[in-house]
Formats: C-alpha cells, structure tokens, sequence
C-alpha cells in the first residue's frame, strides 16, 4: 500500500526518471557504449535565412522520434499511477512536444541568438499566445504537468553541479535564502492583514507564494493554514502574474545593470517566485554560472523551507486562526511536505561526484563534454515543455480579476523582495557570487 501510495506522487516519478537518465548515461559512456545513447541527443544546428533544413544537419528525424519515444513511453507510465487518463495525456504531450521543437528550432535561428531569444522565453511567449488567443480545450489543459516537467529538470540539474560546490557555496546561499523568505513572507503577511484586513490564513498563502516556492509553496501552506480553496486559487494566479513579469524584467534589468553571471543568477534566485520561470529568467542570462547560482538559492535554499512553513503555518492555523478546532499539529508535517525532488537532485550530484572522483584530467574532460553535454540537453527538452505548459495555463483576463487587495499584498512584497535580492546578491554577498565557480 505504501509502495503504491509513493509511486502515485510526482516527485517519486521525478526522482527515478531523472537518476535513471543519469545513472544509464554514465553506465553507456563508462563501457563505451555511449554512441547508443547519444541518439537521445537532440539539439538543433543555429541556422539563417529560411535554409531551415540547415538546423538538421547534425541529427536526424529518426533522432527526433526515437526521443519522443523515449520520454512518451515513461509518461505513459507515469500517466497510470498519477491517475491520468492515457488519451488526453499522451495527446497533451504529442502537442508540447510539437511545440518544442518549433520553439527550438526558433531560437536556433541567427536572429533570434541576436537579440537573445532563448529557448525558454520563446517558449513561454508561443505558450502565451496560445493560452490568451487560442480556444483550447479543458482535458489538454488539464493534462500539462507544469510542476511535474520543471521537477525533472531539477533532478537532471542535480547532475551537472558537483558536490564540492554544494558543499562550499550551500552554506552562503542558504543564509541568503534565509533572509528573503522570512522578510518577504512576513511582509506579505502583514500587507495582507494588517493593511488589508484580509484572513491569517489568506495572508499566510500569500506570503508563501511569494517568499519560499509558488505555486507548490501556496498550495501547501494554504492546505496547512486551512485557506479557502479560492483564496489558494487566487494565490497562484497572482504568483503567477509576478513570475511570468519577473522572467521577462529581471533578465533585462541585469543586463542593464551589466551584472556579473553569478551575481545576476543569486538576484534572480531571491527574487523569482517559481522555479520555473526562474530558471527561464536565469537561462536567458546565457551563462551555467547564473543557473547554478539561481538553483542553489531557489531550489536548495528556498523551496527547503516549504516543509518547515507547513510545520509552523499548521501550528498556527489551529492553535490560533481555527482555534475551535481539535486538530493534531504532527510534526511528521516537515517530512510529508517536504519537496522530495530535492533530494534526487542531491543525489544526482552526489552520483557524478563519485563517479568521476577517480577519472583523470583528461578522461573527466571528455565526460563533462559528453555526458553532462548530453544531460544539459534533456534539461533543456524538459524546461520548454515546462515553459509551454506555464504560458498555456496562464490567462491574463482571470488574474485581472482577482481583486486589488490580495494583488497589492503580494506587490508590496515584491517591492522589498527586489531591492532587498540586490543588495544582497550585489553587495552584502558580491564577492562570494562573482567569484563563483571560476
């Protein structure tokens, strides 16, 4: 029964479909049979013009569809234990997987490298389009695992940063995380009671949304405090709202700013909302640096915290908010909300960290070019169909019409999570960031 309970979360799926293509990558590659998995390696040529044909050159059809095979067979799966109905979902899947191709294949061309189009922000805008001017039906909706694609990157993340830097910079950026998330959750706390006069339990799933990890962070914190279920609702649009501006203004400011890679990477770290539009805004810094940076201050340090909120969000809501009611706080709460891709994305770097502590110089060259290459590469795969799902759910008209005080709460709180992410990422902590892994 515990078993099946596991197999039927996301994050369980996330976990072994991330460490399995880790662990089978480095397998082939360490007994040289690397070349049977490289035709999972899909990654367009940039071309120019409309010599689209150009951007096939290294790889072929076949590749593609064997790619989409690969990931189409392991969703069907995990399609049965989540509870999915297999047609929509494989047919949800069939379109972003369409959809991501031409958004590869656009920000593959010369003009949009120019003017620094990545892959992530086009996905995002072509997702966008269609969920504001295209009328698409509930069930393709309904079968977009937004939080289920983005926890799959993560794992793979996981892999391409070594132990040695979680280890030497976790500490740094934990504390930085520390600082954000409890000024910006107390801020959007008191905005939204005591400025507003909104509910404890409302205020409280704010001030979650907005300081430790979106819409994840909302749903759990608004269950703990016993929130409405339309204040949880209105809660994520308006996470959602912030992050799809952060992911387009944060980008733009650090390179007015001319920031340093790790620099701007810790900024965005502390001041996105979600993950995944933060990773989109770090990617579109152009620089692993501002990934890395973006990750261990989002994923390490902020989304860590959803567990310990849940503990003390619950502890309140019933010795406080709900009073009158005889519920048990159990601290197991930490356990049982904690984000447990978090843990397939320690040991994915814990994996590789073994795993070339004893290769030479040369032999480990070879495979962070091959394996962590080809690795990035499914990374990215994953992070556009999250991309795609997040501009296809997001509807503008809806967040117009959530009501002024709940968006104002959470504005005010993005107005001292920004300066505050700043100072902290460039001048308290500069010189840890801007040195950071060079």
């Amino acid at each position: 029964m515990n078993q099946t309970k596991w197999l039927e979360k996301e994050d369980s799926w996330a976990n072994i479909i991330g460490l399995f293509l880790v662990l089978s990558i480095s397998a082939f590659w360490a007994f040289d049979g690397f070349s049977i998995v490289k035709v999972l390696n899909v990654k367009f040529s940039t071309w120019s013009g409309t010599d689209i044909l150009s951007a096939f050159k290294n790889l072929s059809f076949l590749n593609v569809a064997i790619l989409f095979c690969f990931f189409g067979v392991w969703l069907s799966i995990v399609s049965k234990f989540l509870g999915k109905k297999f047609k929509p979902f494989i047919f949800g899947f069939i379109l972003l997987f369409i959809l991501s191709i031409l958004v590869f294949l656009i920000s593959a061309h010369t003009s949009a490298k120019e003017y620094q189009l990545e892959s992530p922000l086009v996905a995002l805008i072509i997702g966008l389009i269609l969920g504001n001017f295209a009328v698409l039906p509930q069930w393709l909706k309904d079968s977009l695992l937004t939080e289920f694609y983005v926890k799959i990157g993560i794992v793979l993340m996981g892999a391409t940063l070594p132990l040695t830097l979680l280890v030497s910079a976790g500490g740094v950026a934990i504390l930085q995380a520390c600082i954000i998330t409890i000024v910006t959750f107390w801020t959007i706390y008191f905005a939204a009671t005591k400025l507003f006069k909104l509910e404890p339990s409302f205020g409280a799933t704010l001030g979650a949304g907005g300081s430790i990890c979106g819409v994840s962070a909302a749903i759990v914190i608004g269950n703990a405090a016993k929130a409405k279920q339309e204040h949880i609702s209105l809660t994520i649009s308006i996470v959602v709202l912030w992050a799809v501006v952060m992911v387009i203004l944060l980008p733009i400011f650090c390179k007015m700013l001319n920031l340093d890679a790790g620099v701007a990477g810790a900024w965005i770290g502390t001041s996105e909302f979600a993950d995944s539009a933060g990773l989109a805004a770090a990617q579109s810094i152009g620089d692993e640096r501002a990934i890395a940076a973006f990750t261990l201050i989002k994923i390490i340090g902020r989304d860590m915290f959803v567990g310990i909120w849940a503990v003390l969000v619950a502890f309140l809501s019933v010795t406080v908010w709900h009073k009158q009611e005889n519920t048990q706080v159990n601290i197991g709460t930490i356990w049982e909300r904690f984000p447990k891709f978090i843990l397939g994305f320690l040991i994915a770097s814990v994996l590789v960290s073994l795993f070339t502590l004893n290769l030479e110089a040369i032999a480990n060259e070879h495979f962070s070019k091959e394996v962590l290459g080809m690795i990035k590469t499914l990374r990215n795969w994953v992070f556009t169909w999250t991309f795609l799902c997040i501009g296809i759910n997001t509807q503008f008209r809806q967040i117009l019409l959530v009501g002024y005080k709940p968006l104002l709460a959470f504005t005010i709180g993005v107005a001292v999570n920004l300066p505050l992410g700043f100072i902290l990422s460039s001048y308290i902590f500069h010189d840890f960031w801007t040195e950071f892994m060079k």
